[in-house]
């Protein structure tokens, strides 16, 4: 069945709610900074913070992954949350203070309630993936 006009018009993917690439680059700065600060996880990162050439490239896989996720147009090249995330012992702890990073960094930046709720369904889809315990 063919979605009429105004179905057409009013359909808007959450990968355009976010704002596009820019919008899902200003989550991923926001939250990767929150994760630094963060005392639950901000020992994960630490070994980074000389290292910015290492931040930018996870900022880079991370906004590719989050963006090919919220439906946008381009390809993710990168491995799976499993394999990027295999031999970290990730602790389900963790996992939601990072999620709950990501949340508050959406609401920080205004993102409505549907909106964050859409991407917590999501990250809590991909908790299995990457807690490997």
């Amino acid at each position: 069945m063919t979605p009429s006009l105004t179905e057409e018009i009013t359909t808007v993917t959450l990968y355009e709610r976010l704002g596009g690439a820019p919008g899902i680059r200003r989550i991923v700065d926001g939250a990767i900074a929150a994760h630094m600060e963060n005392p639950a996880i901000r020992a994960r990162f630490t070994p980074y913070e000389s290292r910015p050439e290492r931040v930018e490239e996870i900022k880079r896989h991370t906004c590719d992954f989050f963006a090919k996720g919220a439906g946008g147009p381009d390809a993710y090249r990168g491995r799976s949350m499993a394999e990027a995330h295999r031999d970290m012992d990730i602790a389900p702890p963790e996992y939601d203070a990072a999620a709950g990073d990501i949340l508050g960094t959406m609401q920080a930046l205004g993102y409505d309630n549907a909106t964050r709720a859409e991407v917590a369904d999501i990250l809590q889809g991909l908790k299995p993936e990457i807690i490997h315990q």
